[in-house]
Parts: C-alpha cells; structure tokens; sequence
C-alpha cells in the first residue's frame, strides 16, 4: 500500500513540473528514470517530440548504483554533445533531487551539460 500512494505522489509531482517545462531544439529536455535496479536518462525535444539521445546502466555489469548512475550522466553528456546539445533543462521526474538522480545531474554537469 506504501508504495501505491508514492507512486501516486511522484506522479502528481511529475505531473506539476511538466506543466511548467519543456524542451526545445535548442534546450532539450533532461528527462531521468530511476528503478530499483537501473537508471535511465533521455534528451527530449518536446517540440518535434523526438528523442536525441539517451543512456542507460542496464548493460553494465559491474560497479554500484551509484557508480553507474555517474557513467549514465557522463554518457548522456558526451551523446549529446556529439548531437550538438549543450544546454538542457533537468527534469528529475518526480524523483527527490538526492542520490542517484543528483549523482547522475553532476556528473553530466562535469563533462559540459549546462542547467
């Protein structure tokens, strides 16, 4: 039952920030998923609704979460980069801003992601 109702208070949350941004060609959208398991990032361009580019941990083997969430970010940075993005807006959604999520924030903030 527990985790019924925080599935349903990140969604309202979710639901509240995506109101309020989106991306764009030139400021695509940061959008990061996290599991039990894995984690997720995604470039998304709201405008065409495409996405640009996108990383993930679920074919990494070794390390801890937290040292596969700092490799998504660095990844996430350096596809965008190759895609010509080097400004983002962050959407965490719905996730509390510590941890992983924060982690994966900065480490692509470290190689050039500005937001």
């Amino acid at each position: 039952m527990t985790n019924k109702r925080t599935n349903q208070k990140r969604f309202r949350i979710k639901a509240r920030v995506r109101a309020k941004i989106s991306g764009t060609t030139a400021r695509p959208r940061l959008s990061v998923y996290r599991s039990n398991n894995f984690i997720y990032a995604q470039l998304i361009d709201d405008a065409k609704g495409t996405t640009i580019a996108s990383a993930s941990d679920v074919k990494a083997k070794k390390g801890t979460k937290i040292e596969r969430a700092a490799a998504v970010g660095a990844e996430i940075a350096k596809n965008g980069g190759a895609k010509g993005v080097k400004s983002v807006v962050f959407d965490r959604n719905g996730f509390k801003y510590t941890g992983r999520i924060k982690i994966l924030a900065d480490s692509a903030r470290k190689e050039g992601l500005e937001f």
